[in-house]
């Protein structure tokens, strides 16, 4: 979809290539995997990608943490070079087309596509208004293509099969395989290449040896990373995974990050941690993310405490509701998103927390 937005004549701008590799999404690790164990197949993506759109160079942006991965990443390319299938006439094709490594500095904002293109062109990495959007002005101010890991190193692999192949996994709307990462309270955490629309059950029970306990210990999943409110165990017994389904439970397939938390997990904790990431990684840019992200932090961690009222949780979640969809990007929706989550399906357990500090600290009766 996104290459069909790149401009069908040139207009004497050059066009770019992005891969967007700045994975730090928690629970998210996928990228990591693709880029450790097959990196070809992502430059032969890019080639594809680039080949497709007109790209005259691409720039392949990774997370400034994954250091050995962008060894083993530069030296693929480095291959790719020396074969010919990078540069002047790649791989004999009469097109050129350059392709470089660029590490970010450890920022999660940069995940954010026009954040990212700030970084790369140097600049401290803080999300554009759009639009104009990256197609028209991007990289350098010249159309632009930010792509994930994972949507460029499938690209071979429909093109040799055919998009009818691809299409075939899934349902309707919801076709072709997700990279997940099943970790948690699982017997065996592993990142599997599957079909859309798999039952979760049947993900984690084939694919991961089930939930530690056995299923009826589960307590919750977060079903796409960090970003995605959590499900309970009465959703996650019958709920498919792919984007219809899970919006249905107002919840997302995000990055397919599935974390299973089993009944030994505060959940509050979980939840207030997560707060406490986004809060770190605002880029300060908008007012509702920059304060808002803060509040709700220190909110949190009263309600892990319990040092809170009981009516403070319905203005803890009317909070979220201003902060969410009022910034430049879609960072503070998803640091607001696992608290509208705990609150819709375990608000008796904030509840509870809350009681149980007010019945420890409740003074003494005077004797009579």
């Amino acid at each position: 979809m996104k290459w069909s937005f790149m401009p069908k004549s040139t207009d004497g701008r050059p066009c770019y290539l992005v891969v967007n590799a700045d994975e730090s999404e928690p629970g998210t690790c996928k990228d990591r995997d693709i880029i450790r164990h097959d990196p070809h197949k992502l430059i032969e993506g890019c080639l594809i990608a680039g080949s497709a759109m007109g790209a005259s160079s691409g720039y392949i942006y990774i997370r400034g943490e994954y250091a050995n991965e962008a060894k083993v990443l530069q030296a693929a390319i480095d291959e790719a070079y020396d074969a010919g299938l990078l540069g002047r006439n790649a791989a004999g094709s009469g097109y050129d087309f350059e392709l470089y490594l660029h590490r970010g500095a450890g920022a999660y904002i940069c995940g954010e596509e026009t954040a990212l293109i700030e970084s790369l062109e140097g600049k401290k990495g803080m999300p554009r208004m759009k639009p104009p959007f990256p197609a028209a002005v991007g990289l350098y101010g010249c159309p632009t293509t930010v792509n994930n890991v994972e949507t460029i190193a499938v690209a071979p692999t429909i093109l040799r099969r055919g998009a009818s192949w691809f299409a075939g996994f899934g349902r309707a709307k919801n076709s072709g395989t997700k990279i997940f990462c099943l970790q948690g309270h699982v017997n065996k955490p592993c990142n599997v290449e599957e079909e859309m629309s798999i039952p979760l059950r049947e993900l984690i029970d084939r694919h991961a040896g089930g939930v530690r306990g056995g299923w009826d210990n589960l307590l919750a999943v977060i079903p796409g990373g960090s970003s995605t409110p959590m499900i309970p165990k009465s959703v996650c017994d019958d709920v498919l995974m792919d984007f219809d389904a899970l919006r249905e439970h107002k919840t997302g397939l995000g990055t397919a990050g599935v974390v299973v938390m089993d009944k030994s997990t505060d959940l509050i904790r979980a939840i207030q941690r997560l707060s406490a990431f986004y809060k770190h990684e605002s880029c300060g840019q908008c007012t509702p993310c920059r304060e808002g992200m803060g509040w709700v932090n220190r909110v949190m961690i009263r309600m892990v405490e319990g040092r809170a009222e009981a009516e403070e949780i319905d203005v803890l979640e009317q909070v979220t509701r201003q902060i969410e969809g009022h910034t430049i990007c879609a960072l503070a929706d998803g640091g607001v998103w696992p608290v509208q989550g705990l609150i819709r399906h375990f608000r008796p357990m904030m509840e509870d927390r809350i009681a149980a500090y007010k019945a420890r600290h409740a003074m003494p009766m005077a004797a009579e």
